[in-house]
């Protein structure tokens, strides 16, 4: 997909399937395509996706992994420990015709070492999956050199100290307003929004 403009990435990126029914406990939130697009826009501005071997931890349905092979990523690899995520994320890339290996594995299993990282983790905000956000974000430093990430707004100071304790860098942030449609009995509203903040990291040299 070449010369492509940010409004075609995200016309393209709302085209891609979510599922019916999520998992609680694996906080299953679809990125929508207005911020998922924002995010790899950034990293393909700073040179972090055409020709970069790019992860995408917590994969979903593949908006990032698909995204970042439309842009031109040398490999995408895409993982998620839900099987019925990965098998969709496998129809949707071959519908947009792009290549992206998508591995149903839990991401502390995964070791192959990659130039970015770029997800939405869980937000840990869900008493059976406390700290999985710091799971995920551990994991990218041990892999890549380089990782754009999206954080509860609430929890992101711990994790921009964890990050920087291990001698990575905070390149930039952004706050975004995060739609979560009801999918629980918990939730009172149709649309529940978020504060969550985008986490770009690089390591230092």
């Amino acid at each position: 997909m070449k010369n492509v403009k940010k409004k075609e990435l995200e016309i393209t990126l709302q085209k891609i399937k979510q599922p019916e029914k999520i998992k609680v406990e694996l906080e299953q939130y679809s990125t929508p395509a207005s911020i998922a697009s924002d995010i790899l826009w950034k990293a393909y501005y700073n040179g972090d996706i055409e020709g970069k071997f790019v992860i995408d931890l917590g994969c979903g349905t593949g908006i990032f992994s698909i995204g970042c092979s439309l842009l031109n990523a040398k490999r995408v690899v895409g993982i998620d420990i839900d099987d019925e995520m990965i098998e969709m994320a496998k129809r949707e890339a071959k519908k947009f015709n792009v290549h992206v290996e998508f591995i149903s594995m839990d991401i502390e299993e995964f070791d192959e070492k990659g130039d970015v990282v770029i997800m939405n983790p869980p937000f840990g905000a869900q008493y059976s999956n406390r700290k999985a956000d710091r799971i995920f974000i551990k994991k990218a430093m041990e892999i890549s050199n380089a990782f754009y990430s999206l954080h509860l707004k609430e929890s992101a100071n711990f994790i921009k100290k964890l990050v920087e304790s291990r001698g990575w860098k905070i390149i930039e942030e952004k706050n975004y307003r995060f739609p979560i449609k009801a999918s629980f009995p918990f939730h009172e509203k149709k649309v529940e929004y978020y504060n969550v903040l985008m986490i770009h990291g690089k390591r230092s040299k």
